[in-house]
């Protein structure tokens, strides 16, 4: 018999519903919808549009709001979050607003990350039906705050925390001194009666801006039912070792700032944790820094850890596993296998057996560059993926330097050759080194769709290569140098003082002259690899940018049953339609503003809707709208 608090959780979701920001708790983002075919596709055209009314913060001198909300839909309701803090209760049928929460974040804090992806949803077994609070949105917010609202109306659960809300900067190891430090940019993880949390933290600017404790909170009460540091603080525990010279009391960082993943079944939270800090100069934390940058099964209902599998060693190059782990079952030579697949920035994609965390495709350690900056120590070896091939590049050259024109083409190519470049996980340097993935990421946060039907899993990868450059910091005004990171563009450099250490860092991405990517393209592609094999089965061009093929992008796909995958995520403000089987593109509909979100879909009223928010600030231009889109009558 399954425990208690896990039996509840184990109720499959409506056909028609999106309940969660995955559809399943698992995050493999795939709806058995059918009525939106690949025949009818073409056909699809705006049947409401939704304005979360953003408040203009032009002008601000910090990170502007970026909606990036993916909505749910449960029980006849679609419910939103924008990035300041509004939850609101949709029809789903029209886009009408049932109700409105406002949280009361303040926008001009300056926050590193302004974005909320969504909302969660408990429901009380143990409430009467009709009960206040028996149905309850759970949202946090950018401010970190865990806020606990009555489905039905809108209004605060009393009894949940103190008046509905729990601070979730209180009580951690490390206690963020700045809101920019330590915020919460994802929904939460809901197991039985457990809502699990994470944090995004500003990783880049010292030691220990703050620690990032992953926490799971009684669903009906808001009291603390366990805590996981990623970085080990019981000496106890086998990765604690891998801190030397006792650095891990002294580390903040590690967090999980993405979604996790659950298996309910199993009592397992799969955790896609994030680098250390600071993320771009390890001498303070040497060694390989055991569950930072790592896929982590925890037991749900203690956090105890089940395994690790580590995707980057001693991290230096900001290789977060910013995308969600997906569950999913692979048909290996025959046997089904239970499995968690995870797209790190490094663009390679790992498949680990659930239970386990052994590769189930074969992982190589692999000899890298070492570190020539005073006081660092690289890894010696990283894991490559031995089967699946890279997912984007992992190395540039000079002789990869391209351009539209012979000019910009020229400058590319001695761009390049001024930079260290020695394979893949070459390190920063203080000459500057070329880093391959950039710093978004090969896989950014938008992660993956599975089609187990198919035995497909859909990613969309970028190949924009980046510079980093370590500067010593002596002579600097230390309390004055702060992170340059505003909405001035791509091509601008990124300025961090990373304070208890000797060195400020700079990165930015590389394009050329005319704005446009270094490298030959496409600049970015939507990937399907197989289950089976871990054979790459399509890659095609997603988006363009500038005319040419393939584009920037951040956001997520979904797979529908009838051989679709939906993704907007693009530069060129559009949302399309592929093949699932060929990746031939078979619809394209334009947006007021870029959709750095994922998409859902849904059916309500007999009819299948496809929802997208577009709004993904900064070169992904201003905007408030959620479109939803639906064959004709």
């Amino acid at each position: 018999m399954l425990p208690l608090i896990l039996a509840f959780s184990l109720q499959l979701p409506l056909p028609g519903d999106w309940p969660v920001y995955g559809r399943d708790p698992g995050g493999a983002r795939f709806s058995p919808l059918t009525k939106i075919t690949r025949e009818n596709v073409a056909q699809l055209q705006v049947a409401w549009i939704y304005h979360a009314r953003i408040p203009d913060m032009s002008g601000m001198d910090h990170r502007p709001p970026a909606l990036e909300v993916t909505p749910i839909v449960v029980d006849g309701t679609m419910y939103v979050i924008t990035p300041t803090g509004i939850v609101a209760a949709l029809d789903p049928a029209t886009g009408t607003e049932r109700w409105r929460y406002d949280a009361g974040v303040n926008p001009h804090r300056g926050y590193g990350d302004f974005a909320s992806r969504g909302v969660g949803f408990w429901r009380d077994s143990q409430a009467p039906p009709g009960a206040a609070c028996a149905r309850r949105v759970v949202a946090t917010t950018i401010d970190a705050r865990l806020v606990s609202l009555n489905a039905a109306t809108g209004q605060p659960c009393a009894g949940f925390g103190a008046r509905g809300i729990v601070d979730l900067r209180k009580g951690l190891r490390v206690t963020p001194d700045e809101f920019a430090f330590y915020e919460v940019t994802s929904p939460p993880a809901i197991v039985g009666d457990l809502i699990i949390t994470g944090s995004a933290i500003a990783d880049n600017t010292n030691l220990a801006p703050a620690s990032g404790e992953v926490r799971a909170w009684d669903a009906r009460t808001g009291a603390l039912k366990w805590s996981f540091d990623p970085i080990p603080q019981d000496s106890t525990d086998p990765a604690f070792k891998t801190w030397e010279r006792g650095s891990a009391p002294r580390t903040g960082g590690g967090n999980v700032w993405s979604v996790m993943a659950v298996d309910a079944e199993r009592d397992l939270v799969f955790l896609p944790t994030s680098s250390p800090a600071p993320d771009y100069f390890g001498g303070m934390r040497l060694g390989d820094n055991r569950y930072a940058n790592s896929i982590v099964a925890l037991r749900a209902s203690t956090g105890k850890v089940v395994w690790h599998f580590q995707t980057s060693h001693h991290d230096i190059w900001d290789y977060d596993n910013a995308a969600p782990p997906a569950l999913a079952m692979a048909n290996v030579r025959g046997a089904k296998i239970p499995v968690v697949i995870q797209v790190p920035k490094t663009g390679m994609m790992y498949v680990l057996d659930r239970a386990t965390g052994k590769p189930v495709f074969a992982v190589e350690e692999r000899p890298v560059p070492a570190s020539h900056v005073p006081g660092e120590v690289a890894s010696p070896t990283q894991p490559f993926t031995a089967v699946t091939p890279p997912l984007s590049p992992l190395t540039y050259s000079a002789a990869d330097a391209w351009g539209p024109t012979p000019e910009a083409e020229a400058s590319c190519r001695q761009l390049f050759g001024t930079l260290r470049s020695e394979g893949p996980f070459t390190p920063p340097s203080l000459e500057g080194s070329l880093v391959v993935p950039g710093n978004i990421g090969g896989a950014a946060w938008g992660g993956v769709a599975i089609d187990e039907s198919r035995s497909l899993a859909i990613v969309p990868v970028n190949r924009l290569p980046a510079m980093v450059q370590l500067f010593r910091a002596d002579g600097f005004n230390r309390d004055s140098m702060r992170t340059v990171d505003t909405q001035r563009g791509l091509t601008d450099f990124e300025y961090t003082r990373m304070r208890g250490t000797p060195y400020i860092m700079r990165r930015r991405l590389i394009l050329g002259p005319t704005g446009l990517p270094c490298i030959k393209p496409p600049f970015g592609s939507l990937v399907a690899v197989s289950l089976s094999t871990g054979a790459i089965v399509w890659d095609v061009p997603l988006g363009t940018m500038g005319g040419f093929p393939g584009a920037a992008h951040l956001g997520g796909p979904i797979a529908t049953a009838s051989g679709l995958v939906f993704i907007g995520a693009t530069l060129d403000r559009a949302i399309r339609a592929f093949d699932v089987e060929t990746g031939r593109e078979l619809w394209k509909a334009d947006l007021p503003a870029g959709a750095r979100a994922t998409p859902m879909t849904y059916e309500t009223g007999g009819r299948q809707f496809v929802v997208i928010a577009a709004g993904g600030g900064g070169p992904f231009g201003a905007g408030d709208a959620i479109i939803a889109f639906a064959l004709p009558r």
